[in-house]
């Protein structure tokens, strides 16, 4: 049993790898910024970039799954400094609060939009750091943190760079699945960049949140750290998603077609190395169930 504190554990994926910790028999505590009533689990109240509070929160703690931090691409492009602030700097300030309090072991949720437009797919973890916005770089300076800290042999660093994780109660009514269902449900346009032939790797919040826990049971020796790439290995296009959502409602779904976007056609994951080294697997990261499960919440 190991006793974990969860930063972010308010968040859409934190709330997943509380739960599966503790149905996994370890013990969760809940990092959060604002107590949420009725919450049946051990919480401590701390901000990122409050080191004080950060110190109280470690109190007894053997690891750190880091999931706390902002996570708007678009927003961050608005507004970077407040992303490099929390992201960055709070990792950081996390780090100098876990080796002031003895704690040597941590997951960290970063993101695969790391790699930027990677022309070889699928993706895997040698391709080259090419960050396309500043949440993509805030968290690249966040990895370069944690590396360093691994090497001076005071930190034992898991990284999991995250493909799209989608399904169950996701909170974010921006994200395509959700507004698809959206659309479906009032019968209003749904507002799609190009002709929906992007493809994405789509990652339901269960096996995201089994990759945490698979990290914390298999963490490399002090002074190391390691990093994997976390999908479905799966791509699905915005017209696949369309057609899946359509299917779970039984309603059709009327598309508008802004200009395309400047983005990647294709970005799809190769977890094999997550799934051969730490003993992971993928249960329900299929489109049908990621959308089905989605649907249950909406």
């Amino acid at each position: 049993m190991v006793r974990v504190l969860v930063t972010g554990a308010n968040g859409y994926v934190g709330r997943a790898v509380v739960g599966l910790l503790s149905r996994a028999g370890h013990e969760p505590i809940a990092m959060v910024r604002a107590v949420v009533p009725a919450q049946r689990l051990t919480t401590r109240v701390a901000d990122l970039l409050d080191e004080a509070g950060l110190r109280e929160a470690l109190n007894g703690v053997d690891a750190v799954c880091h999931l706390g931090g902002l996570t708007r691409a678009r927003e961050s492009t608005a507004d970077p400094l407040r992303y490099f602030r929390v992201n960055t700097g709070g990792t950081v300030a996390l780090l100098d609060a876990m080796a002031a309090a003895g704690v040597s072991r941590m997951v960290f949720a970063s993101t695969g939009s790391i790699y930027g437009t990677p022309e070889r797919q699928p993706m895997t973890e040698s391709l080259p750091d090419a960050p396309p916005h500043p949440y993509a770089a805030s968290k690249l300076a966040a990895e370069w943190a944690i590396r360093s800290q691994a090497g001076t042999g005071r930190l034992s660093a898991t990284v999991l760079r995250l493909m799209n994780v989608a399904g169950g109660a996701d909170p974010d009514p921006t994200r395509l699945i959700p507004r698809a269902f959206a659309a479906a449900r009032n019968g209003s346009a749904l507002e799609v960049n190009g002709d929906g032939s992007a493809v994405r790797d789509y990652l339901h919040i269960d096996d995201a949140a089994a990759a945490f826990v698979a990290c914390i049971e298999h963490m490399p020796p002090e002074g190391e750290f390691t990093r994997y790439l976390v999908g479905s290995g799966q791509g699905s296009s915005i017209l696949d998603v369309v057609a899946a959502v359509e299917r779970q409602t039984g309603r059709r779904i009327r598309m508008t077609h802004r200009p395309a976007a400047p983005e990647p056609a294709v970005l799809i994951s190769d977890p094999t190395k997550a799934s051969t080294e730490l003993a992971w697997r993928l249960d329900r990261s299929d489109l049908e169930t990621i959308v089905r499960d989605t649907r249950l919440t909406w």
